[in-house]
């Protein structure tokens, strides 16, 4: 119960800032680290980690998610640069790009496998469970504040 309150705490005000439109100041870097507070805060409470548990599970899961990060970040700059009208390329090379595409995913799957493995050595299977369904509410909740925000700035213009 003492870790639930602060986690919440911090989820609450996460979550109200990021619903605020951003001042044009306000980095690009800010932002990403008020989303994972606001991430870290909802797992922990979603998955009712104790602080032991928390303790080991983060570096694991810091270390997943740094990867999978670097992982997209290279599979987007690939794109970005084979990004081109599809009617221009030849069979060639759109093959390439789809194949490329295929082989991403394989990836991404192949490091998720790992690290499940990692994630149920350190937290019980049930846990784990939760830890999957609150990256997908997590998800869930950052897109529905990003279209709030996006709304209300439409409704300011007008």
């Amino acid at each position: 119960m003492k870790t639930l309150i602060p986690a919440l705490t911090i989820c609450v005000y996460s979550l109200t800032a990021i619903a605020q439109p951003h001042p044009h100041g306000e980095r690009k870097e800010e932002r990403k680290e008020n989303i994972e507070s606001m991430k870290i805060a909802f797992i922990t409470q979603k998955v009712e980690l104790t602080p032991l548990e928390a303790q080991v599970f983060w570096p694991v899961y810091n270390q997943y998610n740094d990867k999978m990060q670097e992982l997209r970040k290279k599979h987007k700059e690939d794109k970005h640069e084979a990004k081109q009208n599809l009617d221009s390329l030849s069979n060639k090379e759109v093959e390439q790009q789809v194949d490329n595409e295929i082989i991403f995913r394989q990836k991404e799957l192949d490091l998720q496998k790992e690290y499940h493995a990692k994630f149920k050595s350190v937290l019980p299977i049930k846990k784990v469970a939760k830890l999957y369904a609150a990256e997908e509410q997590f998800k869930m909740v950052l897109l529905n504040k990003l279209k709030d925000r996006d709304r209300d700035r439409k409704l300011e213009r007008h």
